[in-house]
């Protein structure tokens, strides 16, 4: 029987990863956990996890019966560069302590997503391959080439299944933004769906890669139901969608809504931003594993503002 782990699961992919492999697997071969304490939204198992904490790990996967581990538990790049010792203590050391612990108890299958952070100034801007210069200029970015290494390390040194992808900027009406570079895409719409003005923290010509969430989401049970035989990369698939600027993201909303404005203060993630490529090659995931994104930039953006609506409507 499959039982799958997720960690972090209470995060922007954890909260709608959960639900899409529910429904795939049932209800019953999914547990979540998180460091915050509580339980999750949707009724399914929940375990309160450190991943900081190896026996906790342990523990879980011994008494769960775990078969395989969705590791989503991170600290982002904003909140990261806040707090530089607690992004290394999760992100690299936890990642060790999940990979450890896979290996000693049998896990079959670690999916680990990685991000287009790994990517420094020194990365080309445009179509960036799997195999290029990193050189990342943030925590997170270190903290997840580390883990990208790692990976690799387990899967050539001891056999365990490790995938991963390197997710661009994710775009969800689910969850609310956080710290991250890229979330002034959610934020930026979610204020127009409210009815607000926005004021963007990256330059108005700022490009960046981006995907939908339910094109995140499938891309991840893809690459988890693969035939590991056909997989050329460990977690360096690229996957994007789509690439856009604040400024036409700006200018779609106002086809929608005439009347919003936006004003721009770049802050330091304006820096971070400027580090990372506009674009990325992802023929390799399209052809190893049937990477396929849906939407369009056109699509996501009236999909966002037309459910953002429906949730404004009832309160």
């Amino acid at each position: 029987m499959t039982r799958i782990l997720i960690t972090g699961s209470l995060g922007q992919i954890g909260s709608e990863l959960s639900e899409a492999l529910a429904k795939r697997y049932g209800r019953e071969s999914v547990i979540l956990s998180d460091i915050r304490k509580g339980k999750s939204d949707n009724g399914l198992r929940f375990r309160e996890l450190d991943v900081r904490d190896s026996e906790a790990i342990a523990e879980i996967i011994k008494e769960e019966g775990i078969t395989d581990i969705f590791h989503l538990a991170a600290i982002l790049s904003a909140s990261g560069e806040k707090d530089p010792n607690l992004a290394y203590d999760v992100n690299s050391n936890g990642t060790f302590n999940v990979l450890s612990k896979s290996l000693a108890h049998g896990i079959r299958r670690v999916i680990i997503p990685s991000t287009i952070g790994v990517f420094g100034p020194e990365t080309p801007k445009e179509k960036v391959p799997e195999v290029t210069v990193q050189r990342p200029t943030t925590m997170y970015g270190i903290t997840k080439v580390a883990a990208e290494l790692l990976g690799l390390y387990f899967r050539n040194k001891h056999s365990l299944d490790v995938r991963g992808l390197r997710f661009p900027g994710l775009i969800s009406y689910k969850t609310p933004p956080t710290a991250g570079t890229t979330d002034y895409a959610v934020d930026m719409i979610m204020h127009a769906a409210r009815g607000q003005n926005y004021q963007c923290y990256l330059r108005s010509d700022t490009r960046l890669p981006m995907m939908y969430m339910p094109d995140a989401i499938e891309a991840l049970i893809k690459l988890f139901e693969s035939n590991s035989k056909s997989l050329r990369f460990c977690m360096e698939y690229n996957v994007s969608a789509f690439s856009f600027t604040p400024a036409e993201l700006e200018a779609e909303i106002r086809k929608i809504v005439p009347d919003f404005r936006v004003s721009y203060l770049p802050d330091f993630r304006q820096d971070i931003a400027d580090s990372w490529p506009s674009s990325l090659e992802c023929s390799a995931a399209k052809k190893d594993w049937g990477f396929h994104p849906k939407y369009s930039f056109t699509e996501m953006v009236h999909d966002m503002m037309r459910n953002l609506r429906a949730v404004e409507a009832k309160f």
